[in-house]
């Protein structure tokens, strides 16, 4: 007959594996995190008028949503809010000729962003 293990509980353990260590040369608690020292400074809130169309032709029956207008602002800065725009709605688009192309019916979510960063955007056309 096989010998019964008892479940009762019985000894401790004694071999602790962290008994041997200490904590000399430690840091007594994590640091808090330090703030940043300067923060991005919004973008201005009047930045002129900026006009959103929705165009067809010329593109095989495709809908494109066309922000023109921009004012006092390079092609770097229209790159980066192209990218943002392109992020939120989920779709291609490109910068051509001063004008950020965004694929799709997307005015609501452009005008959204554009207000955003301190443009006045105005619905115009179709």
């Amino acid at each position: 007959m096989a010998e019964r293990v008892t479940t009762g509980g019985g000894e401790p353990l004694g071999h602790n594996p962290f008994g041997a260590l200490n904590a000399q040369g430690l840091p007594s608690a994590p640091r808090p995190l330090q703030p940043k020292a300067a923060l991005a400074a919004p973008p201005p809130r009047n930045r002129g008028r900026v006009d959103i169309t929705r165009e067809t032709g010329g593109r095989g029956g495709k809908t494109v949503t066309v922000v023109d207008g921009f004012t006092g602002i390079g092609l770097p800065e229209k790159e980066q809010l192209a990218k943002k725009i392109r992020g939120a709605c989920g779709c291609g688009g490109t910068v051509k000729d001063g004008r950020i192309e965004i694929q799709g019916d997307q005015r609501e979510t452009v005008a959204r962003i554009l207000s955003e960063a301190g443009f006045r955007p105005v619905f115009a056309g179709g």
